[in-house]
């Protein structure tokens, strides 16, 4: 069994800052790529930003500059740095990893069960 835990989510005013945290646990061999995505109401779940296992990052035009994604492997644990936060900005924020469990030959993907992110004006 393996769990995405996030945590870190809440209520900001605009151009304030969040950290969400990702933590994965349960019978983990290795990680490799580990993102964070997020579902606005009424839209579909979008790509927010990835890390692989060295540590190159891919950014959402609508948060470069803004977003920071940082990964701690000894804890297998993803870190979203959140700062000058928009009302658009506004989701629920969903971890995802790929992970190769203990004993077996491929990975599977993976996701955490969602925190809400509110920006309010």
């Amino acid at each position: 069994q393996v769990q995405l835990v996030e945590s870190g989510g809440g209520l900001v005013q605009a151009g304030g800052s969040l950290r969400l945290s990702c933590a994965a646990s349960g019978t983990i061999f290795s990680i490799n790529a580990m993102g964070w995505y997020r579902q606005a109401p009424g839209k579909q779940r979008e790509l927010v930003t990835t890390i692989t296992g060295g540590g190159s990052t891919n950014y959402a035009d609508s948060v470069k500059g803004r977003f920071t994604i940082s990964r701690d492997n000894a804890k297998n644990t993803v870190y979203l740095q959140m700062n000058s936060l928009k009302p658009e900005d506004t989701a629920v924020y969903y971890c995802n990893a790929d992970i190769l469990r203990s004993g077996f030959i491929r990975t599977s993907n993976y996701w955490g069960q969602g925190t809400q992110v509110t920006v309010s004006s």
